[in-house]
C-alpha cells in the first residue's frame, strides 16, 4: 500500500514580527497555509489580522521571522511584486477609482496593450475578456458601466471578481461579506468552493461565526498580535473559537436590559423622496432601541440619513419631543440633539489622517472653545474620558486613527457624538467589521445609552443583531414601510415575511 504524502503548504508564516511607533502589531505570529483550502484566519479587531496579510500582500515588510511561498523564501517586495508571484488581496476597505469603468478598474495597472510598439491601450480587448468575466460569475453589470454608479455591495463584488481574474494561486479576503446581501454571499460562496476546486488557497478573515463555520477547512487564532493556535475546523465549535480569540467567555452578546420606556423622543410622520422612499412613519421614545431591517435596498439608511439633513426630502415632518423641526443639514439635525453614526465610518464619520482626541471633539469643538483658542486640557480630559469608557485601544489620544483597526475607530465615531447634549442616536450597522468582543462592549454601550434615556434607532443587515437588541422592530421594502413588530413578536420568521411580501 502506497502512502500519499500531504501536500506541501503554499504559504507558510513563521515567527513574524512588525511593529509600529508605540505598538507592537504582531509578536511571533506562525501562520501555514494548505493549497485548495479556505483558511480562516480569526481574532478580535486590533489582534493583528490585516497587519499581517498586508505584510504577505506586500504593502508592510517584516521586522523578523520567514515567510515562504510555494516553498520559496520571500523577501522585500511590494504590492505589484505580490501579484506577479501569485497573491492577490481583497481590503475590506474598497479603493475603486470611481470615475472608471469596472473594466478599467478589473484590468488597472495591467491593461492589454496593442498597436505599434504596444503604446496603446486594447479597450475592445478589456471591455470583451470584463464582460465575459461578469457573465460566467453571474454579475448583471456591464464592463463599461462607471464604477461610482454601483452599490458598496456591487463594489465589493467586482473587487472580487478582479481577483479572481488575476489567476492567483492564493487569494485573501478580508471581510469580502461586510457589505453584501445574502444572495451576493451565496455567489461568493460558489466561487470560492470553484477556486478551491482548482486549487487555489483562500485566507478568509471574517467575523461572522456562521461563515466559519459553513466555509473553512482550517482555521487560525491570533490575540493581541500573538499566535494563539491553529487546526482543522471541526476541532472547534463557536464557544471554544470566541473564548480562544478574546482569552474569556462571552456568555451573552446580546446583553439587553429592559430599561424603563419614555416618551417620544423622535416622530417621523409621510417622509417621502421621490424613487427612494415613500410614505414612512414611525416613532422612537426615550430609553428604547428601535431596529430597522430590511433587505439590501430596502431603504433604511436612506431614511435616517433624510433625518440627520444628509439627503433632501420631497416631504413629511419631523417632530422632536413633540416639536416639529426642519432639518436641512447635519448641522441642524444636531442642533436638535440628533447624531448618526454611519455605515461607512472612513468615508463619513472620520477624519483618518488627525488623531484620536481630535476626532473624539471634532463635532462639539465649541464646547472646548471658552474664547479665542482650544481649551486643551478639557479636550483632553474629556478625550481620556471617552477612551477609558469606550476602551478604545491606541497608544494616546495623539495617535493617528488611520493607523488603528475598524474596530477602534467605530468605537471613536460613537464617541465623538457622546460629548454632546443627544435625544437621539442613529446608529447604522454599528457592528459591521468588528469582532464579538468589540461587538459584545457596543450592545453594552446601546444599554447603557437606553438606561440614560437616549432614544437609539439602530438599522443592521444581521437579523440576531436586531431581534437582539431591538424593543420594537420596522421592517421596510423597496423604500416602502411594511410593518412594526413588538420585541415579543420579532421573530426571523416573521421579519422576513414582511421584508420579502412584496410592495403593493
Amino acid at each position: 500500500m502506497t502512502l500519499t504524502a500531504a501536500p506541501e503548504p503554499v504559504l507558510e508564516m513563521r515567527g513574524i514580527t512588525k511593529s509600529f511607533p508605540g505598538v507592537k502589531a504582531l509578536d511571533g505570529v506562525n501562520l501555514k497555509v494548505r493549497p485548495g483550502t479556505v483558511h480562516v484566519l480569526v481574532g478580535e479587531n486590533g489582534a493583528g489580522k490585516s497587519t499581517l496579510m498586508k505584510i504577505l500582500s506586500g504593502e508592510h515588510t517584516i521586522d523578523g521571522g520567514e515567510i515562504r511561498f510555494k516553498g520559496q523564501r520571500l523577501d522585500s517586495r511590494n504590492t505589484r511584486a505580490a501579484l506577479e508571484i501569485g497573491i492577490s488581496m481583497i481590503h475590506q476597505e474598497l479603493s475603486p477609482v470611481l470615475d472608471l469603468s469596472i473594466a478599467e478598474n478589473i484590468f488597472l495597472g495591467r491593461e492589454p496593450m496593442h498597436g505599434p510598439l504596444g503604446l496603446f491601450v486594447d479597450f475592445t480587448r478589456m471591455r470583451t475578456e470584463t464582460q465575459a468575466l461578469l457573465d460566467r460569475l453571474g454579475l448583471r453589470y456591464r464592463a463599461d458601466q462607471r464604477m461610482g454608479d454601483l452599490s458598496i455591495a456591487g463594489m465589493q463584488l467586482i473587487e472580487i471578481a478582479k481577483a479572481i481574474s488575476r489567476h492567483a494561486s492564493l487569494v485573501i479576503m478580508d471581510e469580502p461579506t461586510s457589505a453584501i446581501s445574502d444572495t451576493e454571499v451565496a455567489m461568493l460562496f460558489r466561487q470560492i468552493d470553484d477556486l478551491r476546486a482548482h486549487g487555489v488557497a483562500i485566507i478568509y478573515i471574517t467575523h461572522k461565526m456562521d461563515e466559519i463555520f459553513r466555509i473553512a477547512d482550517d482555521i487560525t487564532i491570533i490575540r493581541d498580535g500573538q499566535f494563539v493556535e491553529a487546526g482543522e475546523a471541526s476541532r472547534y465549535d463557536e464557544s471554544r473559537l470566541i473564548s480562544l480569540m478574546v482569552g474569556r467567555t462571552i456568555s451573552s452578546i446580546f446583553p439587553k436590559e429592559t430599561v424603563p420606556i419614555g416618551e417620544v423622543a423622535l416622530e417621523v410622520q409621510g417622509l417621502s423622496r421621490k424613487g427612494v422612499f415613500q410614505d414612512i412613519s414611525f416613532q422612537v421614545r426615550r430609553g428604547e432601541i428601535l431596529g430597522l431591517a430590511g433587505l439590501v435596498g430596502a431603504g433604511r439608511t436612506e431614511v435616517v440619513r433624510a433625518i440627520f439633513g444628509l439627503d433632501p426630502v420631497d416631504r413629511g415632518e419631523i417632530r422632536i419631543n413633540g416639536r416639529t423641526v426642519d432639518i436641512r443639514k447635519p448641522a441642524d439635525a444636531i442642533a436638535h440633539g440628533i447624531a448618526m453614526v454611519s455605515e461607512d465610518r472612513k468615508a463619513e464619520g472620520l477624519v483618518l489622517c488627525r488623531s484620536v482626541g481630535e476626532n473624539i471633539s471634532l463635532a462639539n469643538l465649541q464646547k472646548f472653545i471658552p474664547g479665542l483658542f482650544i481649551d486643551r486640557q478639557r479636550e483632553n480630559a474629556e478625550g481620556e474620558r471617552m477612551r477609558g469608557l469606550l476602551r478604545i485601544k491606541s497608544a494616546s489620544l495623539d495617535t493617528v486613527v488611520g493607523t488603528l483597526s475598524g474596530g477602534n475607530q467605530q468605537k471613536i465615531v460613537i464617541a465623538k457624538w457622546l460629548l454632546g447634549d443627544l435625544t437621539v442616536l442613529i446608529l447604522d450597522e454599528p457592528t459591521r467589521g468588528i469582532d464579538v468582543g468589540s461587538k459584545s462592549e457596543i450592545h453594552k454601550l446601546m444599554t447603557q445609552f437606553a438606561r440614560q434615556g437616549l432614544a437609539i434607532i439602530m438599522i443592521s443587515s444581521e437579523l440576531p443583531e436586531v431581534l437582539g437588541m431591538s424593543d420594537r422592530v420596522v421592517v421596510m421594502q423597496e423604500g416602502h414601510f411594511k410593518g412594526e413588530l413588538p420585541r415579543s413578536e420579532a421573530t426571523q420568521e416573521n421579519i422576513m415575511r414582511l421584508a420579502t411580501s412584496g410592495v403593493h
